[in-house]
């Protein structure tokens, strides 16, 4: 096979996905390996390189890191794509998750800022097979299983009928530029150990055992969407239609057990307002409580619990305290909101930037009316460095922040857009940009107790 042979197959496999059409444009990750750069080649030949931007990440955590980085660099220059390169600050916590997390951030912001349509990673059906093997031996559950989508939200994925040793070879006759990652050969990673250790042992047992995973993973998907829609109408037809979150017991149990398990986890995600790890043994404990006289609550874990009382099963989820009421704050000035008090003060520029534990704002860009709160779902922002907004929810989960102290930290708005969360975010918005004339400076505390008159 040729060179242009080589990158006319990749051209077809993208187009055969479905997943891109004509009119699409699209940031394309490129890592410097294999994968990324068959579906950066695939991509530009099959859209025009106008359409594509590419995005790498250099976290400069291993040897080979600036390798990686000029491959992806000679790569773009031959498909004269864009290329934007970013390279973040020290990563908390669970490498590999931290990585992922500033990797698609990274690319949708760019996707923001270029106006494309879409994100395109280059995972294989590899990659499927691999993750589908780890899933099975560390989360119980089908649901586990369905990672690595063609599709999910604004990511495509469209190499997915490919399998790496294809990759390989297509990125070798093709002749585009690429790097090894070393690390994908370290054990100590579990996914690194599945691809070393166990998917060879499972192709001398079947040559297609790859395919056969992943084939396995796409009919799980379907039939995971045919099985909502039957839980829905059997939960309307026992009176537990939607926003329902209780059902009489009786009903359940005339009800094959895996449709006992799966109304019983829709109707706890109803009350909890996120995913309940609900699996066949809470299921069959819920239905005996429920069967008994006495009743009782199980817990769910989040906050989350099943109420059995009066051969009915109920949930619900934990009760916030009512939220403090908001309050005004002057420039300069102090605002108490619950325990907490924000304190904004007034400095002459230059400052320099800080955050998020103290919030230094373009005075002149707070010109609406300034107001302290807590949390209110739904709340987006535009955290600083980002060209998109995100929900608080997803920066208190990015950031940490424990369940108990998210409904009590500061929220500062101006105008009723969000400025400042207090030690998570400063907002694009307000940001200091440039020389300024005048600086605020914002700063939170949690205040001592008040006592009662019997203490003073």
């Amino acid at each position: 096979m040729s060179n242009q042979e080589a990158l006319a197959e990749l051209v077809g496999i993208v187009r055969r996905s479905g997943l891109l059409d004509r009119s699409s444009s699209a940031v394309v990750m490129v890592s410097g390996g294999a994968d990324s750069a068959c579906a950066a080649a695939g991509l530009a030949g099959a859209f025009g390189a106008e359409g594509v931007h590419a995005m790498h990440v250099n976290y400069g955590l291993r040897a080979g890191a600036d390798e990686g980085e000029a491959a992806a660099r000679r790569l773009c220059a031959m498909l004269r794509i864009d290329l934007h390169v970013e390279r973040p600050g020290e990563l908390a916590g669970n490498l590999q998750a931290a990585a992922r997390t500033v990797r698609y951030d990274a690319a949708e912001r760019l996707r923001d800022r270029a106006g494309a349509d879409l994100v395109v990673s280059g995972h294989t059906r590899t990659d499927v097979a691999e993750t589908v093997l780890y899933r099975l031996a560390s989360s119980p559950g089908a649901r586990a299983l369905l990672g690595l989508a063609p599709r999910s939200g604004r990511v495509v994925r469209p190499l997915l009928a490919l399998e790496r040793k294809r990759v390989r070879e297509l990125v070798e006759l093709a002749g585009l530029p690429y790097a090894d990652d070393e690390t994908n050969e370290e054990p100590v990673f579990a996914r690194n150990r599945i691809r070393a250790e166990v998917l060879p042992v499972l192709r001398e047992i079947n040559p297609a055992a790859e395919r056969n995973l992943a084939e396995t993973r796409a009919e799980l998907a379907e039939e995971s969407e045919l099985l909502e829609a039957v839980v829905l109408d059997a939960l309307a037809g026992a009176g537990a239609g939607a926003g329902a979150v209780a059902i009489d017991a009786r009903a359940l149990a005339a009800w094959p057990p895996a449709l006992q398990r799966l109304a019983l986890r829709a109707l706890a995600e109803r009350a909890a307002g996120r995913s309940v790890a609900l699996g066949r043994a809470r299921a069959a404990q819920i239905l005996r409580l429920a069967s008994t006289p006495e009743g009782g609550t199980i817990e769910l874990g989040g906050g989350a619990e099943a109420i059995c009382e009066a051969r009915h099963v109920r949930f619900v989820a934990a009760e916030l305290d009512a939220a403090p009421r908001p309050a005004g704050l002057a420039l300069p000035g102090r605002a108490r909101v619950g325990e907490w008090e924000v304190r904004a003060e007034l400095h002459p520029g230059p400052v320099d930037p800080a955050g998020p534990d103290l919030a230094t704002l373009d005075a002149a860009a707070l010109a609406g009316p300034i107001e302290v709160r807590t949390w209110r779902d739904g709340d987006r922002m535009r955290p600083l460095g980002m060209t998109g907004t995100k929900t608080l929810q997803d920066l208190f989960t990015d950031c940490g922040v424990p369940r108990s102290l998210r409904h009590a930290l500061p929220v500062v708005t101006v105008g009723g857009e969000i400025a400042w969360v207090a030690g998570v975010a400063v907002s694009e918005t307000f940001r200091l940009a440039g020389e300024v004339e005048r600086v605020a400076v914002l700063r939170a505390r949690v205040l001592e107790p008040t006592p009662s008159a019997g203490q003073r």
